[in-house]
């Protein structure tokens, strides 16, 4: 389909899945790292025209001028899958006509590498960043370290002065997953940020604290085009300084218009850089709702490894569109919910032989839990810290996707625990172990086919019912209503949602007297992972039509009985919704019917909810035929049991 060549630097754990996106469109690679063993290079063998026992690939560093152009005399167009390139040799092979395309443009890579370069272009384009300030010399790459340091030091203090402490202190350039920063809590600890960030060798600048409630990316492809598309804004959960966990879609009940501003300040950032291709964007969201831009990274992203399963695009293969000036893939989730967690190396293997088992104990864990996919890269040997591959997890709700990320937390947290103790791993946690459970199951005896395919479809079995269950963390159903009056006859609708496994929460909103509070809850409802809500109202029964006339979620009202009209008052208001305002309806206090319509709303997404609806009714058949059967039995000595 494609007959252009594409050379990538760098042939890491980002090349090993651009190289996978590639073959799926039979796009030939040409790969520039250091070795034959690296990640993307064990999976791409390209042999030598003049000798095939020899690789086509170049062996050597992305950031050296000469075997930088020996790889563009291989290939049509260049790219990267690490920004620490020579991006004046990029420049320089480009001007040379030795290759057609170099993506992201060698001015952009150059740009954002210096990352207070960066904020002085983000902020002229009128970009939300933290406010920051160069610390001592302008230059990236100082000339005298002796005199930097010393300007330096001075600078860290006007910054002080002027931001206050703490503060981060940031390197210019050679700075990624927390290294090349500082944080200086005080005055007296400028000097130990300086000596710790080059100690005047690298230029510096300096950043006002952000006391962000939430780390958000969003990933952004932009095409040869001029074509711009923003992946759903993602959660990114760091520990050391290293990403750790990325859950999509973003939720964030305080402000449903905050994934849509993410994505939106983002696609307005890369735009404003030359090139094709994808880019990370890492953004702040404060307290308040501000959204400041961290960094950028050209190219594809940690935040990102998620698109490969829960997806339209992936990130790698929609970077290869873009650099290739084919259509864009789409961006959109294909899955309600996904989360993506780092397997990052627990020990040094030179001091712990088991380094390597205790790192992969995460994804032995995760051969058992369903939706989930491992993604190991290959690498040599084990550090502290390095990435060794990750984990993708994709479920049909938060729910859901919090309950089969435990069993891979849990074995995470005690392989952290054995790494830290020097102790040895549970067998479970083991290959062996996960094998041996494997043959133990397969040798198990089932009742029946169908009884497994209707066990597989159905959410993990109810719990016992607990005062929790009102409170559900991820919840898919909201049942609400005007007063604590109203609660005997919502507490049908809760029954049977515990009874479907159905995650809930039931709270009290009242339209009259906490209007801000129905406000907020109804246009935070969709952003918190609610998919439908029941509200129950008597009297005037403004709560359902309120509701429904601010959030995206259907809404079930159940008339509530009152005093004077039997709750047919309740009813009519209800119903009488005007158009483009609809709102579903049961009978008076019949809650019962509520909670079972919400479970079918699920259902028509969700097979599983289906499948037990299916059972529900086939036990209700099955209770009417009983008593047709003992009806005819016993005649004038029936007995109507109530």
């Amino acid at each position: 389909m494609e007959s252009r060549v594409v050379g990538v630097l760098g042939a890491g754990q980002l090349g090993r899945m651009f190289v996978e996106a590639a073959s799926r469109l039979n796009v030939q690679v040409r790969l520039l790292d250091a070795g034959q063993s690296a990640p993307a290079k064990q999976i791409c063998f390209v042999p030598s025209a003049s000798n095939p026992a020899q690789s086509e690939h170049v062996d050597g560093s992305f950031a050296d001028p000469e075997k930088i152009k020996q790889l563009a005399e291989k290939v049509d167009v260049l790219t990267i899958e690490i920004e620490h390139v020579d991006a004046r040799q990029l420049q320089a092979v480009l001007d040379a006509g030795i290759v057609k395309e170099v993506h992201p443009l060698p001015a952009t890579i150059a740009l954002i590498q210096d990352k207070y370069a960066q904020k002085k272009h983000l902020i002229a384009h009128g970009l939300p960043v933290a406010d920051f300030v160069s610390v001592g010399s302008e230059s990236a790459l100082p000339k005298d370290p002796a005199a930097a340091a010393k300007e330096q030091l001075e600078g860290v203090a006007a910054a002080g002065r002027s931001f206050g402490f703490p503060l981060m202190l940031k390197s210019r350039t050679q700075a990624y997953d927390g290294k090349g920063n500082f944080v200086v809590k005080e005055g007296g600890k400028a000097i130990e940020g300086i000596e710790a960030l080059g100690n005047g060798t690298r230029g510096l600048y300096a950043e006002k604290w952000a006391p962000f409630v939430k780390e958000v990316a969003v990933m952004v492809v932009r095409s040869s085009t001029g074509e711009v598309r923003a992946y759903p804004a993602v959660e990114t959960v760091h520990r050391d300084n290293i990403c750790h966990t990325v859950i999509a879609p973003l939720r964030y009940g305080k402000d449903a218009t905050v994934g849509q501003r993410a994505r939106e300040i983002a696609e307005k950032a890369v735009a404003t850089f030359g090139g094709a291709g994808v880019f990370g964007v890492e953004l702040f969201l404060m307290e308040d709702g501000e959204l400041l831009i961290n960094e950028i990274a050209p190219r594809p992203h940690n935040s990102g490894h998620y698109t490969i399963e829960a997806a339209e695009t992936s990130q790698y293969e929609n970077h290869l569109r873009a650099i290739l000036g084919l259509p864009l893939g789409g961006t959109a989730l294909k899955v309600p919910a996904t989360c993506m967690v780092n397997i990052l190396g627990l020990a040094d293997l030179d001091k712990d032989k088991d380094a390597i088992l205790k790192t992969m104990a995460p994804a032995v864990a995760s051969l058992t839990v369903p939706g989930a996919t491992v993604h190991l890269y290959g690498k040599v040997g084990c550090r502290k810290g390095r990435k060794m591959g990750h984990i993708t997890v994709v479920a049909q709700s938060d729910a859901e996707l919090h309950a089969r990320m435990e069993p891979i937390l849990h074995a995470l947290e005690t392989a952290i625990e054995a790494a830290q103790n020097g102790s040895s791993l549970p067998k479970a946690l083991l290959p062996e172990g996960a094998r041996e459970a494997a043959q133990a199951s397969s040798s198990s005896s089932f009742s029946s086919s169908a009884q497994q395919t209707l066990d597989s479809l159905s959410p993990i079995t109810p719990t016992q019912p607990s005062s929790l269950d009102f409170k559900h963390p991820h919840p898919l159903v909201g049942i609400i209503m005007g007063s604590d009056s109203d609660l005997p006859v919502m507490l049908p609708a809760a029954q049977h949602l515990k009874r479907f496994n159905v995650p809930f929460e039931l709270t009290i909103v009242s339209a009259h007297r906490t209007p801000d509070r129905m406000k907020a809850y109804a246009r935070s409802a969709a952003s918190r992972g609610l998919r439908c809500i029941i509200a129950g109202a008597g009297g005037a029964a403004h709560l359902p039509g309120m509701v429904a006339a601010q959030t995206v979620l259907p809404v079930v009202g159940v008339p509530v009985k009152g005093s004077t009209l039997d709750g047919v008052d309740s009813l009519h208001s209800i119903v009488q919704m005007p158009r483009g305002i609809p709102v579903a309806t049961v009978a008076i206090n019949n809650s019962t019917n509520a909670g079972l319509l919400a479970i079918r709303i699920l259902a028509a997404a969700d097979e599983r909810y289906a499948a037990m609806m299916q059972r529900y009714m086939d036990d209700m058949e099955e209770e009417v035929l009983g008593k047709v059967d003992r009806l005819s039995q016993q005649g004038w000595d029936y007995v109507v049991k109530k």
